[in-house]
């Protein structure tokens, strides 16, 4: 190569040479460089408010439907459900005041907003929820609206292919009273509720109007849990041991009430984990001629789904535990529970109601508490 040419590449060249950058080229990087800063700044703390105002719902729809081949492919849906289950779990609204009830209990006819209860209002898109009954095995999903006809249902989750189910969360929708036909629905007799026509007073009230609907219990559904310590089955009348499907009613403020003693009794020192049943749910025919009617009123909230009679069994032996640690199951012990009950309805007084102890009965039972709601302080 001639040395005129060398000359020229050496020229073209010569910026390799350079010690360093020109004050004008770095004032240009450091400009480029604090525009970065300033850009991924902004970015995360519109990040940080968008999850605080609740737009995760949002971020989670973009992952949804976002390209899984693409560079930045967004967690499986399965992931993404999982995330949505523990938003729709943590929201709690429709666990009561105690965060320990397990069923959403409707009355016939009215629509409910699966979405909103669940605390997922604007659900992400690429998702949607179905039901599915709680009581047939085998059975396919259905659109959510379907919680308006009668039965048990399971909430389910989908995002593409994958579902869960969100655990711990049931809907009971009730057969509308207006099934009953001389006293019966099928086979089950349930008789009939007295008329609240020329009462006066707090039994003049709606709470001690008929029920609107009863929730079918069937041998699939029996178990299926209402609270943290009660199942439906728990609701049961005594009696017509093989007609299938049986009919309860339950009131949730009832529910909330009773999980709230058991948790008032856990923060006093006596921590409950088994219970026992005397009645929660008898039919109007029961109340009147079933068993022992001796002591029960003509108006019992029994009747109404919101008055539950147990006892504490953490072990097992089928009878009320010595609460009060004295060495005697006696009444003391049922008094345990009838005072935590009583802190309960100065802390929540939208659960006043009925709150009786029962002395041990020799041969029946070993004492037991009784709770409702009736609307009204009541005491025995």
């Amino acid at each position: 190569m001639s040395g005129p040419d060398r000359s020229g590449w050496r020229k073209r060249l010569a910026w390799l040479e350079s010690p360093g950058l020109s004050s004008r080229q770095e004032r240009g990087l450091h400009l480029a460089l604090v525009g970065t800063i300033v850009l991924f700044a902004g970015g995360w703390a519109f990040a940080i408010a968008g999850a605080a105002a609740g737009d995760e719902r949002l971020l989670l729809g973009r992952e949804l439907t976002a390209n899984p081949l693409s560079a930045n492919a967004p967690p499986p849906a399965a992931f993404v459900l999982d995330r949505l289950v523990r938003m729709a779990a943590d929201e709690g609204r429709w666990r009561g005041e105690s965060g320990a009830v397990r069923a959403l209990i409707t009355e016939p006819g009215d629509s409910l907003a699966l979405a909103d209860t669940l605390g997922l209002d604007s659900l992400p898109a690429g998702t949607t929820l179905e039901v599915v009954q709680a009581d047939t095995s085998g059975a396919r999903p259905a659109a959510e609206e379907a919680v308006r006809s009668p039965g048990a249902w399971n909430v389910l989750i989908r995002a593409r292919d994958n579902v869960r189910r969100i655990a711990g969360f049931s809907v009971l929708t009730p057969v509308p009273s207006s099934t009953i036909r001389n006293g019966r629905i099928g086979q089950y007799l349930i008789g009939e509720w007295p008329s609240t026509a020329g009462r006066r007073g707090p039994t003049a009230s709606e709470r001690y109007a008929p029920p609107r609907g009863l929730i079918a219990v069937t041998p699939s559904n029996v178990d299926l849990p209402i609270t943290d310590h009660l199942v439906l089955g728990d609701f049961l009348t005594k009696g017509q041991e093989n007609v299938w499907p049986k009919y309860v009613v339950i009131s949730p403020r009832v529910l909330d009430k009773f999980e709230l003693t058991l948790q008032e009794m856990g923060r006093r020192g006596n921590p409950v984990e088994k219970i026992g049943m005397i009645s929660a749910f008898r039919t109007p025919n029961y109340n009147a001629h079933g068993g022992n009617t001796g002591g029960r009123g003509s108006l019992s909230r029994h009747m109404y789904g919101d008055a539950i009679d147990f006892y504490i069994d953490n072990d097992g032996n089928g009878a009320m535990d010595d609460l009060n640690g004295d060495g005697r199951v006696d009444r003391k012990d049922g008094q345990v529970i009838a005072d935590a009950a009583e802190a309960v309805e100065k802390a929540y007084p939208q659960y006043i109601g009925g709150i009786g102890v029962y002395n041990p009965n020799p041969g029946a039972h070993s004492g037991f508490v009784h709770l409702d709601t009736r609307g009204y302080r009541a005491r025995w």
